[in-house]
């Protein structure tokens, strides 16, 4: 059954009925061209002007509704691209335009891989409420970014000649209980670990050694939900193992995504002859204290060890050095916020583990609302990386989103909120990265909101998106619109 089918009799149909046609359609960062495509082809159809910058960003300008012509125009921003993450074996894979969407009580999920509710449910409000006829509103600029979830590429490349508003409504939020006012910074680390190879003795053992099953998620929404990384959680077991059975590191491998917490890794080494039972004994020891470690919020980790084809392995120092460096790259909450209860300040995440040839390169992504902060975690990565004998790139990624409480767009927005839900929103600053970061910097004298459903699990396989919070964020962008319009 198509997303179309399972979503049908929703309301409002417009924003269901543009959601279900993107979950349809590949949109990994870097290759947005088909969402890219169905854009300006609607565009087309309503008869309404739109451009594309050099980077492949959109814009498409809606006239305001008779009678708010004089109104200032209005920046929808959201942005094409998803994370694109799938089980292991399943059928279904987003890069390709396959997810199965299903319907579970109040919830759209899919199953089996990520949903694209991040940010796929923003550009189809965006869409949807400019073809409403019920939504009465000032001149629209529809800004779609790309590669947002590659460092906010599309964002950093923005021509803003192509934008004249200077009131923004971001549509990538996740709760719509709350008004989203500011956001963290962010920097990619990117450390690289020389291994010096040698061929292995026609006697030793290669195996590659696997640890699947973690729940995942966003690096920044969810680290302070206790979940397992996949590759740290695979450093444990090898160092463990090492400390029984030395063996030569072949290759290490974990992550997908540099803004999301790894699910799974994989490592091949080579253990001398007659060490492999010892180092099994060892790592499924180590495996059965994280599975008691991580009891309650990744109870489906599971640890594999296969043959595997002989390779070059590392020396043995060598082996134990990157092993070292793992255990001391940071990963996890690191300051919770000392003005905003239960807001999670700075934190840093491992993300990805690649190997080519002779170089491990491990990915880290560091967040902090207070720059400072963030600087001092990097600093940490940077030391242990030079005392490993590693290489460190780093990478500023984007801005903290300082807020403005004393905005005009902030105020008209709390009483556009309370007057419809008759209860006052929070206000949230929030942990992952948004474009808002990026294009306040850009734009001089934009004034900037962040509005959006409750999204659970962007970033991970069952991901799911609620249909009341989405009808209420549909209702709060509508009104606001209006409002805006009218003051």
């Amino acid at each position: 059954m198509s997303a179309t089918d399972v979503l049908a009799g929703l309301e409002p149909a417009g924003i269901w009925s543009r959601f279900a046609e993107l979950t349809a359609i590949p949109r990994p960062p870097k290759e947005e061209e088909h969402a890219r495509a169905y854009v300006l082809a609607w565009a087309e159809r309503l008869g309404v002007a739109s451009t594309v910058d050099a980077e492949g960003n959109v814009v498409v300008r809606v006239p305001a509704s008779s009678g708010r012509e004089d109104a200032p125009a209005v920046v929808l921003q959201s942005h094409l691209d998803m994370v694109c993450e799938r089980d292991p074996g399943s059928d279904y894979d987003p890069r390709a335009g396959r997810i199965r969407v299903e319907l579970e009580g109040e919830w759209v999920v899919a199953p089996e891989t990520t949903l694209g509710a991040d940010n796929g449910i923003g550009v189809a409000a965006a869409i949807a409420v400019a073809e409403d006829p019920g939504v009465r509103h000032g001149p629209l600029e529809l800004l779609f970014t790309v590669s947002e979830e590659q460092g906010l590429d599309g964002a950093k490349a923005l021509d803003t000649s192509l934008v004249s508003g200077r009131l923004l409504l971001n549509l990538d939020g996740r709760s719509d209980h709350s008004l989203t006012i500011g956001c963290a910074g962010s920097t990619h680390t990117f450390t690289r670990f020389r291994l010096p190879l040698e061929t292995v003795s026609a006697d030793d053992v290669t195996v590659r050694i696997a640890l699947t099953g973690a729940r995942g998620g966003h690096s920044g929404g969810d680290i302070d939900k206790g979940r397992a990384n996949a590759i740290k959680a695979l450093g444990r077991v090898l160092s463990s193992a090492y400390e029984r059975s030395p063996f030569r590191l072949v290759r290490l491998d974990g992550g997908v995504s540099r803004n999301a917490i790894p699910r799974d890794a994989a490592a091949s080494v080579t253990i001398a002859s007659g060490d492999e039972a010892r180092f099994r004994e060892a790592a499924e020891g180590a495996f059965a204290a994280l599975r008691e470690r991580f009891a309650g919020s990744d109870d489906g980790l599971a640890l594999s060890i296969e043959p595997a084809a002989a390779e070059p392995g590392a020396e043995l120092d060598a082996s134990r050095r990157l092993l070292d460096l793992l255990a001391a790259t940071p990963t996890g909450v690191v300051a919770m916020s000392p003005s905003l209860q239960n807001t999670v300040e700075t934190s840093t995440s491992l993300n990805v583990a690649t190997t080519d040839g002779d170089v491990v390169t491990l990915t880290s992504m560091t967040r902090s609302a207070n720059a400072p902060a963030l600087d001092d975690v990097v600093a940490g990565i940077v030391a242990a990386a030079r005392l490993a004998g590693a290489e460190v790139e780093i990478r500023p990624s984007y801005p903290p989103w300082r807020p403005d409480l004393d905005s005009r767009l902030l105020a008209v927005a709390r009483e556009t909120f309370e007057r419809l839900f008759d209860e006052k929103p929070a206000l949230d600053v929030v942990h992952g990265g948004l474009e808002c970061a990026v294009i306040g910097d850009k734009l001089s004298g934009v004034e900037m909101l962040s509005i959006g459903p409750e999204i659970v699990g962007p970033h991970a396989p069952g991901e799911r998106l609620s249909v009341p919070n989405t009808q209420r964020f549909y209702r709060l962008l509508g009104a606001l619109l209006d409002d805006l319009s009218r003051s």
